[in-house]
Parts: structure tokens; C-alpha cells; sequence
């Protein structure tokens, strides 16, 4: 599915505020929204439907998903029963996302609702929940899953833990999502802590494409969701330009590239891992043929390190013109012209690189 999404939180802002938002989002191809009824206050239900129906409404003319964060408190507050959903119905809600206190046999129950609501359960605690949920039967159409988001530093997944997770959920065939952060200032979440939103606490604070980036090179993640609102337009727009099939590196240029190093940077047929794949370097070959008449002169010809991305240079003949990223330090004997290099975090994506896997850049920094 691969699909972009981003997040709304109406007690902290206004119906024209969200709707302006909804519609650049929509200009940038996302698809979801997540918001959340957690802290409806003193309002009435009737209130509260009016309130989130203006923003669903604009979403809905953007071709977007909407899903609405709720718990047994909200249920109650607002007068609804597991049985009778039709409050969500009204507010023209997509679906619910479990928050907590629902047991399985009511969660299985829901997913029945007539009304076609989506019941999105919690991805990021035991699973033990999400089984017993299976147990009995539920609409299996309706049931789709979704990780938390973490407001404090230091309390989000790791990544191994992350991995289990979406493996189970994966066995039973549901779509999982996500969450991302937006490092724009003054973004907020639903509550007064705010040190950031993400699902994977090794995502804090790095680059918001970045983020979306890992999180497709994992490819075991179908929605991808911006906790915080409200992100920079340049963000969402680096988001939405992220291709989900294409390995794709954060670059630190080096040295000024010469119009033909640039274009084989931005190689048009695309860049390919080798097949018979080398453990010091990642091997991209088809310039080397595209490139074969252009002169590609030495320079910057230092020592190399993991995560350098070189140019072979005219003194290597034949292979002029290939590029490469190094997996393990090496000597440089002159004939290979370091363009740039990845930032540290972006190293874990060098682990996503099988053979012939498609890869790109996008210049950092």
C-alpha cells in the first residue's frame, strides 16, 4: 500500500486551520489522517460531531482516510456503546484506533459493525491482545493495526522489538502503520509533552524524510503517519517525494560535481546493486556504459570509509564512470573521486541493500 498520512488535533486548533492543512497534504498525495478523541473535554456529542465532521468532510474531498483515536473513556463520555457506533458514523469517520481497556471478544464484536468501520488495533504492545482479538473471528476485512507514537525521549521502540511485532501482525495478514516526527517548531501532539512523536525512539530528532525513508527500507510497514502537526510544507513535500520501491540515501556532497558526476549521480536509467554483490562496496555498473566517452578527471581522491559514495575517475579505464558506496574502509589508490558521503544515521540503510535492489539518492545537508 505504501500510502503517507498525517495527523490532526482539533482541541488545539481551528476547523480553517486543519482544513487549510488537509488541503496542502492533499496537493502532496497523502492519504490518512489520524486524530484523536482522547481529550474531547466538556463539549457535547453533538458538539463534538460537528466539530470533527468539517475537518473529516475536507479529507474526504482530498480522497483521504480518516481514523479517530478513542478508548472505553470516550465511549463513554459520549454516550456510546460497543454495539452502536453510529456517533463515529455521523462524525463521517473511516474507523476507530483502539487505544486501550477493550478487550477481545467487544474488539471482535465492533469489526461486525454495520456501519464498514475500520477497528485499527494497537500494534506496539504484547501481542497477546491482537491474538485474542483473532480468536474470535473477527471481520477480518475490517481489522488493521497501527503502532503507537511516544512523547517522551527515550520511551519508544527499539527496533528489534518493532520487527517482532509487525512480523506477528503480518502472519495474520493485517496492514500495519506507523509513526513518523516533524521536526518543524512548534509542532504539537495531544498532549502538553512534546519531545517528539515517533514510534521508533532511534527516529527522534533525525531528518522527517529520513524517518520515512528507513521506514520503507523496512518494508515491513504499509501506512506511514506524521504524529505532529503541523509539519513544514518542505517536509511534506520531502516525504511525499520518497519512492517506497527505491532504497534511497541521504547525501553529503564533498566536492563541486562536474556535470558529468552529476549525472551519473542522478543516473536517469536508475542505479542497481550488482548481483554478485562485493561486502566492501555496493556497485552500481550501467554508467560505467552510458558515461563511456565522458571525462571524469581525479579529484578528491582521499582514503575511503564506510558510507563514502565514490566516482571511478579516468585512470580506471573501463570502469570509469561506475559509482559505488563503501561498506568497509579501504585505501584509494587515486582512481576513485569521493562525491560525498551518508550522514552516520543514514548508515542502517546500508543494511537494506540486497542484490539487485534499486537505489537512489537525495542530497542532504
Amino acid at each position: 500500500m505504501a500510502r503517507l498520512g498525517f495527523s490532526i488535533y482539533p482541541e488545539h486548533s481551528t476547523p480553517e486551520q486543519d482544513v487549510e492543512y488537509i488541503r496542502m497534504a492533499g496537493r502532496y498525495g497523502f492519504e490518512r489522517i489520524f486524530t484523536c478523541l482522547l481529550s474531547v473535554g466538556d463539549r457535547t456529542k453533538e458538539e463534538v460531531i460537528r466539530d470533527f465532521r468539517v475537518r473529516i468532510d475536507a479529507a474526504h474531498e482530498e480522497g483521504m482516510e480518516v481514523m479517530l483515536d478513542v478508548s472505553p473513556a470516550v465511549f463513554e463520555r459520549l454516550g456510546i456503546s460497543y454495539d452502536h457506533l453510529d456517533p463515529f458514523v455521523e462524525m463521517h469517520a473511516d474507523g476507530i484506533r483502539l487505544d486501550e481497556g477493550f478487550n477481545g471478544a467487544q474488539t471482535s464484536a465492533m469489526t461486525y459493525n454495520r456501519q464498514g468501520l475500520k477497528i485499527e488495533l494497537n500494534a506496539s504492545t504484547e501481542m497477546g491482545f491482537i491474538e485474542n482479538v483473532m480468536t474470535h473471528h473477527p471481520d477480518r476485512k475490517k481489522v488493521v493495526a497501527c503502532h503507537n507514537f511516544y512523547p517522551q525521549k527515550y520511551t519508544g521502540l527499539g527496533l528489534a522489538h518493532f520487527n517482532r511485532c509487525n512480523e506477528f501482525i503480518k502472519k495474520h495478514r493485517l496492514t500495519v502503520a506507523a509513526f513518523v516526527s516533524s521536526n518543524t517548531e512548534g509542532a504539537y501532539g495531544p498532549w502538553p509533552v512534546n519531545e517528539g512523536l515517533c514510534t521508533l525512539e532511534m527516529h527522534r530528532g533525525l531528518p522527517l524524510d529520513f524517518q520515512v525513508r528507513h521506514l520503507f527500507a523496512l518494508g515491513n510497514v504499509d501506512d506511514i503517519l506524521i504524529a505532529n502537526a503541523y509539519v513544514s510544507e518542505e517536509e511534506m513535500k520531502a516525504c511525499a517525494g520518497v519512492n517506497p520501491s527505491v532504497l534511497t540515501f541521504g547525501l553529503l556532497l564533498e566536492k563541486e560535481l562536474t556535470e558529468t558526476e552529476q549525472a551519473v549521480l542522478d543516473f536517469s536509467e536508475g542505479h542497481v546493486v550488482r548481483g554478485d554483490m562485493s561486502e566492501y562496496m555496493l556497485r552500481s555498473t550501467w554508467p560505467r556504459v552510458t558515461f563511456a566517452k565522458e571525462s571524469i578527471p581525479a579529484e578528491n581522491t582521499r582514503d575511503l570509509v564506510r558510507g563514502d559514495v565514490v566516482i571511478l575517475n579516468d585512470g580506471y579505464s573501463r570502469y570509469k564512470g561506475e559509482l559505488h558506496i563503501v561498506l568497509k574502509d579501504m585505501p584509494n589508490d587515486g582512481r576513485k573521486n569521493v562525491i560525498g558521503r551518508l550522514p552516520e544515521y543514514e548508515h542502517i540503510l546500508l543494511d537494506y541493500a540486497d542484490p539487485w535492489k534499486p537505489f537512489a539518492f537525495t542530497v542532504c545537508g
